[in-house]
């Protein structure tokens, strides 16, 4: 009778959740991952209390695409590249000075161009040799992404008499994981200076297409939310971890 009631009151929750998430609600400024806010002059603003800072920059560095790009076997899509996302992070770190190498020098390239060809007043374009150089280059990478990591919790509990019951509500149960890495390269040796690597997990508790969010635990819902954001949390973990060993790096390396 008591398992009878327990039951009873999952359903009515997972109803209740159901009918929640029917009543869609545009707030700004909240969802993303955990990497989010903003950097610049005013300083690192609502970044995830996780992140790693340092007093002054580090080095001054430049982020490249992974020249194999960032295709993994997955059953969610990946964004097209986590670089933006490491690009404000590292900004809101104040470990290192960023310098842009792609669309940002793409535009003084081609405001120089433009100059050159009379069509700009000089005075209004950046001088040339002003540039600031990169003493490293910072490389993400992703090891791998899966999408079901937990899919057998159901086939485990249908094997125990007492909790058959339960392998179906077990089936909806995901995990999402993540594994990144970050390679920080000298530029003037091509030495590789640090390594780290970086991971993440989440839970997503949809049963039967409803995700159990706030109701039991505070656990995140990631059924409906986007893959990137496990990955975003993994990139998080790699840039701390790589701060630790760029902060041993000599005055020589980083001079």
């Amino acid at each position: 009778m008591k398992f009878a009631m327990k039951r009873s009151l999952v359903l009515f929750l997972l109803i209740s959740v159901a009918a929640l998430t029917s009543c869609r609600q545009t707030d700004l400024g909240e969802g993303g991952s955990k990497v989010s806010g903003s950097a610049g002059p005013a300083g690192a603003q609502g970044a995830a209390k996780e992140l790693v800072t340092c007093d002054k920059p580090i080095a001054t560095i430049a982020l490249s695409e992974n020249p194999n790009g960032y295709s993994v076997i997955s059953g969610s899509q990946l964004p097209p590249t986590p670089l933006p996302l490491i690009r404000v992070m590292a900004q809101q770190s104040g470990c290192f000075r960023i310098v842009d190498r792609a669309a940002g020098l793409r535009g003084t390239i081609q405001e120089q161009t433009l100059k050159d060809a009379g069509i700009l007043k000089a005075e209004t374009v950046p001088k040339k040799g002003e540039g600031i150089g990169a003493r490293m280059t910072l490389t993400p990478s992703l090891s791998f992404s899966e999408d079901n990591a937990g899919g057998g919790i159901a086939a485990l509990l249908g094997m125990i008499p007492a909790l058959r019951d339960w392998a179906g509500v077990a089936s909806g149960v995901k995990f999402k994981e993540a594994q990144v890495v970050l390679l920080l390269t000298d530029n003037e040796t091509t030495e590789q200076l640090a390594a780290a690597t970086g991971s993440a997990r989440a839970t997503d508790l949809g049963v039967g297409g409803i995700v159990v969010g706030k109701v039991l635990g505070g656990a995140a819902g990631w059924g409906i939310t986007n893959e990137g954001k496990v990955i975003a949390a993994a990139f998080l973990d790699a840039h701390n971890k790589l701060v630790v060993q760029a902060r041993a790096l000599s005055a020589a390396q980083i001079r």
